[in-house]
């Protein structure tokens, strides 16, 4: 059961050492940082990883969230870069292996496209290089405008646009060549 303060109260509460508060926002705040966790490292045991280093950084830096952006989006910032970071030092190979694909659906949800695109759309999002599929994800996954993912990635708008705009591109290709190679 949520509680009905706003995150930015919770956030002072919790700068202030208010567990309560933290694991409020945290359960908030946990389903859409895990799926940014889970876009961005294309592996299970990656994302939670990067989920746990995600807490301990939100719990140590609480004191610098500056009110500038939403909650939100300040956490999206931290998850994405604690998610590169464990691409990094995993130095896993985006592309999952056979051991790691998701197995197809079974055959009463295989009539649901949507199962099998989503499929297919996860396999192309973990052949993009991290800067990419981190920039995708964000708008795609999170829709966070141009501006707000330069200030999370600390990088300039126009990257942002280049990045997402290869990342697309890639992810076209990938996608339009993923059926051939799957009945090949």
């Amino acid at each position: 059961m949520t509680d009905g303060r706003p995150d930015t109260e919770l956030v002072v509460l919790a700068a202030g050492g208010d567990q309560a508060a933290f694991a409020e926002l945290m359960t908030r705040h946990r389903p859409r940082l895990y799926a940014v966790c889970r876009r961005v490292t294309c592996h299970d045991q990656d994302a939670q990883e990067a989920l746990q280093e995600t807490m301990i950084l939100a719990w140590k830096r609480l004191g610098e969230f500056d009110g500038r952006s939403a909650v939100g989006t300040w956490l999206y910032r931290v998850a994405t870069n604690a998610a590169i970071d464990e691409v990094r030092r995993r130095k896993r190979t985006p592309e999952p292996t056979e051991s790691e694909t998701m197995p197809e659906p079974p055959p009463s949800r295989a009539a649901d496209g949507s199962v099998i695109a989503r499929m297919d759309v996860d396999r192309a999002l973990a052949q993009l290089p991290p800067q990419y599929r981190a920039v995708v994800v964000l708008r795609e996954l999170c829709d966070l405008s141009y501006t707000e993912i330069a200030e999370l990635r600390d990088i300039p708008v126009d990257t942002v646009k280049s990045q997402l705009s290869r990342g697309r591109r890639a992810l076209v290709e990938l996608l339009t060549e993923q059926p051939a190679a799957r009945t090949a």
